[in-house]
């Protein structure tokens, strides 16, 4: 049985007592080590910055060529915080409260609790860096609701709210590197964990511009690097992004968890052509004012303003009376795709519904609409060629966010001693379904307030030990392993692209591990993925060399981690017979199409062990529900 180290005592004091009883590092001590951080977006950024200003060397990883670069700077919508500003019966508790039933029922408490107190400081800590957020007249920040709450809790700057916290922590990360207290490495990808009497002592990294494959030693390693979604090809994550990171952590012994657990956004352009590589997301905050509805009947060919409103089914306002347009995430795209399954669809392929703006452009004004929204509009008019002031936007769901990742401890921790994984790149605060604006809560979160306070516990036993050399054999063996793998790619001499494999693995998934999933659907894409994989060892077609910028090199490598981690995908949830948040099994569903758990028998965590090329090994980590009392989730 997994121990996540939960602290003893009332919720609201778990923190609080977890963070007095910890070993630290005196402010003299914390020089003597040297802390690694792999990737820089919003929780990677904040705790270089952090952990540097605080005293430690710190030695940062980014494959882009900038770490604004970061796919932290795509979110749109803002983030959330329990200030209660406008006044609205906004708490911690509910904020806590809201996570847990988002998620299904299958999140930490004592993990989301603290999030919800952590999201607080957070808006101080930002607006101290300069941030900044939307105001209301009188200079107060202002609040918006996003789906999933009754009340208005997000903070956001327009549209540009994850770019504008990224400039904030990465401004606070090179005010380190200036100081030379952080050594950040640009266009440096991380292919391995070093592992050494069972603890991590370092990292190997291949350099994408002159190849050099090279070894760095740390105290411990943080992980950073974000979620997986591009495992289904098409996507709203940005191109680069990938699993290599964790994944290859996951070979060295770190535990996966729940990695079933991806979420569909249900605001995104509709994929145009069946060779489009990229899907945009138009943010969450749009459902705030926008009203979806798709056509009465099937078939309907009429433009959207020749559809008289007795024509127009507002679907979502009919079925969720309580939250309307605003519901979950996982809720809203699962009535999307009924609708359009049922030859609703709109648009030129039919496989869209519509998010129209029309009774909020006559309420507000357009000079508001503008002011809320205008470069999300601006956005999508480029890339559509409609504007939404004139005529509703076309959305659709597409793949976003994985709530699956390393499993971690109350720490931060994973099963690997000295190896951390922070934000999207670990399970910890999300269950089966994030919350609209909680991504970036929770990347500030762990790397500006969690991991400075944890990591102190963890290096204090270690004082006066010295780095590993990057000769000693832990090194040597790990670095040769890096390298026969890179040049395996470039010597098989296959006939099909790395893009071909990676586009079709996205097929098999979208379709059975997708928004719905069955046992017979999983059990082929089992098959079909392990026949993709051969067929990848034998027949992929990198040209090139190793020792220069090599992008099909790189895709190699993320591609056959993506098809390593579909498989277990799919495993995980076909183990899983229940439906509950984002994992939508056919057979588990009530008689009016929601998601009906089985708390009985799979109120926990899987967190799966590697077991090269054997089947995984499935460790429980058992949920206990103190606070908030698991229920049928409505939100009608």
């Amino acid at each position: 049985m997994l121990d996540a180290r939960i602290p003893s005592g009332a919720i609201n004091e778990r923190w609080d007592n977890h963070r007095t009883s910890i070993s630290l590092v005196s402010p003299a001590n914390k020089r003597h080590f040297t802390i690694i951080v792999v990737g820089t977006g919003l929780a990677g950024a904040s705790a270089a910055a952090t952990l540097a200003e605080l005293g430690y060397r710190v030695k940062a990883y980014t494959f882009h060529d900038s770490a604004r670069r970061a796919h932290s700077i795509a979110a749109q919508g803002g983030i959330n915080a329990a200030k209660n500003y406008p006044n609205d019966g906004d708490s911690i508790h509910r904020l806590f409260y809201d996570t847990v039933k988002g998620g299904d029922y299958r999140s930490r408490e004592s993990n989301v609790y603290r999030l919800a107190q952590l999201s607080v400081e957070i808006i101080d800590q930002c607006t101290a860096q300069g941030v900044p957020f939307a105001r209301e007249y009188g200079g107060l920040l202002a609040n918006r609701s996003f789906g999933g709450a009754q009340v208005s809790r997000t903070f956001y700057a327009r549209g540009q709210t994850g770019q504008q916290l990224l400039l904030g922590a990465y401004q606070a990360m090179m005010r380190q590197v200036d100081r030379g207290t952080v050594e950040l490495h640009t266009q440096t990808e991380m292919l391995d964990v070093v592992v050494k009497d069972g603890r991590a002592v370092g990292i190997v990294t291949r350099d994408l511009v002159s190849g050099e494959i090279a070894s760095h030693a740390g105290h411990a390693v943080l992980l950073a690097t974000g979620g997986y979604s591009n495992v289904f090809y098409l996507s709203t994550n940005a191109m680069k992004s990938n699993v290599t990171a964790v994944w290859r952590a996951h070979r060295r012994g770190a535990l996966f968890a729940n990695p079933c657990y991806t979420q569909i956004h249900p605001t995104c352009i509709p994929a145009s052509d069946e060779f489009q590589s990229k899907l945009t997301l138009m943010s969450e905050s749009l459902r705030n004012d926008g009203r979806i509805w798709v056509p009465v009947r099937a078939g309907e060919a009429r433009p959207p303003d020749d559809i008289g409103e007795p024509d127009r089914d507002y679907y979502l306002e009919r079925r969720y009376p309580a939250f309307g347009n605003l519901v979950p995430r996982d809720v809203a795209s699962r009535a999307a795709k009924v609708e359009v399954d049922r030859g609703k669809g709109v648009g030129p392929l039919a496989n869209g519904v519509y998010l129209d703006f029309k009774e909020a452009l006559g309420r507000l004004g357009q000079d508001t609409v503008r002011e809320r929204y205008g470069n999300l509009f601006d956005m999508y008019h480029r890339i559509t060629g409609e504007n939404p002031y004139e005529t509703p936007m076309r959305i659709y769901p597409a793949m976003h966010y994985t709530m699956g990742g390393l499993w971690v401890d109350y720490n931060l921790m994973t099963t690997i001693p000295g190896l951390y994984a922070l934000g999207e790149a670990n399970f910890s605060d999300h269950g089966a379904n994030r919350l609209g604006a909680s991504a970036l809560m929770q990347g500030l979160a762990d790397g500006y307030f969690v991991v400075p306070y944890t990591l102190g516990d963890y290096l204090a036993p270690q004082l006066g030990e010295a780095l590993i050399p990057s000769d000693d054999p832990a090194f040597v063996e790990t670095e040769r392993q890096v390298a026969d793998q890179t040049e395996r790619y470039l010597s098989v001499g296959g006939s099909r692209s790395v893009d071909w494999f990676h586009r079709e693995l996205g097929k098999v998934l979208w379709e059975h591990c997708g928004m719905e999933r069955s046992a017979e659907g999983l059990r082929r894409a089992i098959s079909d993925i392990d026949s993709l994989k051969e067929e990848f060892d034998r027949d992929v077609r990198v040209p090139g060399t190793s020792s220069t910028l090599n992008q099909s090199l790189e895709k190699a490598g993320r591609v056959d981690d993506f098809l390593q981690l579909s498989r277990l995908m799919c495993v995980d949830a076909l183990h899983r017979e229940e439906s509950c948040g984002g994992h939508f099994r056919v057979e588990h569903q009530t008689d009016d199409g929601e998601a009906r758990r089985d708390d009985a028998n799979f109120s926990y965590v899987a967190a799966w062990g590697w077991a090269d090329g054997q089947e995984p090994a499935l460790h429980e980590e058992q949920l206990s529900f103190e606070y908030v009392k698991p229920t049928q989730r409505s939100y009608k």
